[in-house]
């Protein structure tokens, strides 16, 4: 009588749910996460400012929960030295420059006044304005020099008084130091005993850090990740405007897959962590 029991309450049980529309255990369908860890794996290899360490890691973490498919392999240098290595044919799906002159030293839709080579590795479709920072000068604990501002720098700087860490030529952040000195009227070669230079932003603010100059031009959210004290923030009548673009490679293997990342990017989640560093949407 029991075993009967229980079996015309299993049947009830059953024809209600289907009834009020409800599934069975059995027919329930998997969980968002359940089919995107069925996804074939993918590998995204990310190409990407060096001044974007701190945070890129941290967005990474976050999309593992969004994309568990997808291996994000990041490449961090100077925008210089990327542009360099993507035209040279290294693997890259996802560009993310510092600076608007790399990424249309690769686009073959920008002025050819800049893509001299007319090279064509940027799909201009996907490009975007991802992120503005700022250009700082800092300065290592307790600032022995006592410098306070850009005009403090220019009057060490011309009296030979103290020792300045910038960028190279090459990378973006070294350029932007190259008008702040000209906004100076400060000629860079004349000034070679109190410059020293760094290959990409995380050198110059090693420097800083380590005291082995008296100050040093290096972006805002890099003097935040390392803990740097920034006296003195760039105008745009002194630099110009630091965008980041970002665009997915017309080489890339993975390209639906660079361009939901790109799109991840622009997003609430990510934008918060860039944020939080002193980065802002442009």
């Amino acid at each position: 009588m029991k075993t009967f029991c229980a079996l015309v309450l299993a049947l009830g049980l059953t024809l209600s749910l289907a009834a009020c529309g409800g599934k069975t255990a059995s027919e329930e369908p998997p969980t968002a996460p359940e089919r995107e860890e069925s996804a074939p794996p993918v590998e995204v290899v990310v190409f990407a400012a060096a001044s974007l360490t701190e945070s890129l890691q941290q967005i990474a973490q976050r999309y593992a929960a969004v994309a568990p498919n997808v291996t994000l392999t990041f490449n961090f240098d100077s925008s210089g030295t990327l542009k360099t290595q993507i035209q040279e044919g290294a693997a890259c799906d996802l560009f993310l420059s510092a600076g608007q002159k790399q990424m249309d030293q690769l686009d073959a839709s920008a002025s050819p006044d800049v893509n001299t080579e007319q090279l064509d590795f940027v799909d201009s479709a996907s490009r975007v304005d991802l992120l503005e920072n700022r250009v700082v000068l800092a300065v290592p604990e307790k600032n022995p020099k006592n410098i306070r501002s850009f005009d403090d720098m220019a009057k060490g700087l011309l009296g030979g008084t103290i020792l300045m860490a910038v960028g190279n030529s090459d990378v973006p952040v070294g350029q932007y130091t190259q008008k702040i000195l000209n906004y100076y009227d400060l000629d860079e070669t004349a000034l070679s005993g109190v410059l020293t230079y760094g290959s990409n932003v995380k050198e110059v603010t090693t420097q800083i850090f380590e005291g082995s100059v008296d100050c040093g031009v290096v972006y805002c959210t890099d003097a935040f990740s390392a803990g740097l004290t920034a006296v003195d923030s760039a105008t745009a009548e002194m630099c110009g405007r630091v965008i980041y673009p970002a665009a997915v490679l017309k080489t890339s293997t993975h390209a639906e897959a660079a361009r939901a990342f790109l799109t991840y990017l622009t997003g609430a989640d990510a934008m918060a962590i860039f944020e939080a560093v002193g980065f802002s949407a442009p």
